[in-house]
């Protein structure tokens, strides 16, 4: 008699629960989440793997939502209590607190990125060995976002990349010489809607 295997449910309900919840939040939200559905797995693997791994680092998530890109940076090697993740809705805080005990998890805006963190943690210039985000950059003028990336750099060390996924054929901000520099990735189009990835530095 032939054998079967026995398919473990538990990760495609879960995925749909998230997807559901996600969308749920988008439906009242939209300018916040900016997407009708959580990143796919290929988009959180390549984000991840910009990431750089350090046993000594301190990263920080901007917007994880329901923490696909949060399990593919722990995927790499980076443990739950180097990672900082900053989150504006309460329902993916409470559920992200559950999935990831050991990582801080605050809940305000990233656009007053300093003065949010400073409500849970000492924050100086320097301390971030890379910045992860998730936010729907295309949401908000062009001067908010080059603001928010300049601020999220400050806090990171030198070299240290801010890395960040849109939908759009356009960065989110234009690189600038002698202020601001930018990398790309090619389009992930495994995601939908297919993706692409920019990371941006300090000269």
């Amino acid at each position: 008699m032939a054998a079967f295997r026995t398919l473990d449910a538990k990760p495609l309900k879960r995925k749909l629960k998230d997807e559901f919840r996600f969308f749920r939040n988008w439906l009242g939200s939209p300018l916040t989440l900016g997407a009708i559905s959580p990143s796919g797995p290929e988009l959180a693997r390549r984000i991840a793997s910009l990431v750089p791994v350090r046993p000594d680092g301190r990263y920080l998530e901007l917007g994880p939502g329901t923490g696909v890109v949060t399990q593919a940076i722990f995927d790499r090697g980076i443990t739950q209590p180097q990672l900082t993740a900053l989150e504006y809705t309460s329902e993916f805080c409470r559920m992200l607190r559950e999935r990831f005990p050991r990582m801080t998890i605050i809940q305000g805006d990233a656009y007053t990125l300093r003065e949010t963190l400073e409500t849970a943690m000492p924050v100086q210039n320097g301390m971030f060995a890379g910045i992860v985000s998730g936010l729907p950059l295309f949401t908000q003028p062009v001067e908010k976002r080059k603001a928010l990336i300049l601020d999220a750099l400050d806090l990171c060390e030198p070299g240290a990349p801010y890395i960040q996924f849109s939908y759009a054929m356009v960065p989110p901000v234009k690189p600038e010489p002698g202020v601001l520099n930018l990398d790309k990735t090619g389009w992930i189009f495994a995601n939908l809607p297919p993706a692409r990835v920019w990371v941006y530095r300090k000269p």
